[in-house]
């Protein structure tokens, strides 16, 4: 991995000098991670400091939130380091792209060994290897089963995500590089020019804005979206009172030049409403029936979910609820059964059937579990 690595701690939940000094920062861990980033960091190392499962529990939910908001890779460790496939694959559902191990316990080899062949050599870290010291982990094992060695004392690599945030350096990593001037966009008399904004995943429309030479120059050289605007005669950084940012994705210019094609990752909601789009006065019913595939699944997905914040009599996903965890699991089970047996048959249609009937049983397990189709889609994107 290149580049420079911010180092976070992570104790009782709350971000911490070094694992020397568990003095508690004046900033979140998620937002630490963010702005570390935001600071030239190419990836994040978090370490959990828990001395307890209990606490540990608590840290993981913190590495969940900052693995799902980071634009950059994210490294976990604890302080100790992982030494059971169980931690490492918690780290890894947590949405880690590394983990590390350490090389000095008696039985690491095995534990190298065994999560490099689940999970793949090029997600595994081990901690600085001294030869000269007697280990349960030899070099050659490290080179067979790990992607690369960790030196935490190379300061050259490494830096503290609180100071590298102190510092007022601020990297030119996050700058785009513009296939166009601002003289080549065609402006209208107030010399603006329009931007659609969509989400870069689901292509949803998030809002219209427009944009100033001032807006383009400083969105292309932060990587997070500012317009102006027409009502407040004033440029403004979207999520600056908010911290709802939209990072940029991409910039596309339309035929005539005269209109900006936004796609981000928006933070939070894109509308001062509190929705996530704007466009939310529906005007005309749609006369189609949705077919966008994500699309229908987060349909019948909100479908259930308020089934279970405001359950309806007689619904048969209340029902489910009702029952818990144990009856969704089995029902689940007995569907995922049912599409093997229909999969056995030549006519494609009783599995197409018995698939849907099961990813209905899955949205319920999602809804109860508090999955969302966005993590689902996050964790196959990152495989």
């Amino acid at each position: 991995m290149n580049g420079l690595i911010a180092k976070i701690y992570i104790k009782n939940g709350m971000a911490v000098l070094s694992p020397d000094s568990l003095e508690a920062l004046d900033i979140s861990p998620v937002t630490l991670a963010l702005s570390a980033a935001e600071h030239g960091a190419h990836a994040l190392y978090i370490g959990d400091l828990a001395d307890t499962d209990e606490e540990h529990e608590k840290n993981l939910t913190i590495l969940r939130e900052i693995c799902s908001a980071s634009e950059v890779p994210v490294i976990g460790a604890e302080y100790y380091f992982l030494t059971r496939m169980e931690d490492v694959k918690k780290q890894l559902y947590a949405g880690c792209k590394h983990v590390v191990l350490d090389g000095d316990c008696s039985d690491s080899a095995a534990v190298l060994k065994e999560v490099s062949q689940k999970f793949g050599r090029d997600k595994i870290f081990v901690r600085a290897y001294d030869p000269s010291m007697p280990k349960g982990t030899t070099l050659e094992d490290i080179t067979r089963y790990a992607c690369e060695v960790l030196d935490l004392s190379d300061m050259e690599r490494f830096a503290d995500a609180y100071q590298l945030i102190q510092s007022e350096k601020m990297d030119s990593g996050n700058a785009l590089e513009a296939a166009f001037n601002w003289a080549d966009f065609k402006k209208d008399p107030q010399g603006l020019v329009p931007v659609i904004v969509q989400d870069y995943k689901t292509s949803q429309v998030l809002m219209a804005a427009y944009m100033n030479e001032q807006a383009y120059l400083d969105t292309l050289k932060t990587g997070k979206m500012n317009y102006y605007s027409r009502s407040r005669q004033t440029q403004w950084l979207k999520g600056e009172t908010s911290g709802h940012y939209q990072y940029v994705k991409s910039l596309t210019a339309d035929c005539d030049m005269d209109t900006i094609l936004a796609t981000v990752r928006q933070v939070g909601a894109a509308c001062h409403t509190g929705s996530y789009s704007c466009f939310f006065n529906e005007i005309t019913p749609k006369q189609y029936d949705e077919k966008n595939p994500l699309q229908v699944f987060e349909d019948v997905y909100a479908v259930i979910q308020d089934r279970k914040v405001n359950p309806k009599e007689g619904s048969y996903t209340n029902y489910l609820f009702d029952k818990g965890i144990d009856k969704i699991l089995k029902k689940v089970g007995e569907e995922a059964t049912e599409i093997v047996i229909a999969a056995k048959n030549p006519n494609p249609e009783e599995t197409k059937y018995e698939i849907a009937d099961f990813l209905y049983h899955v949205m319920v397990l999602m809804a109860e579990k508090g999955v969302t189709w966005e993590d689902i889609t996050t964790e196959l994107a990152n495989r």
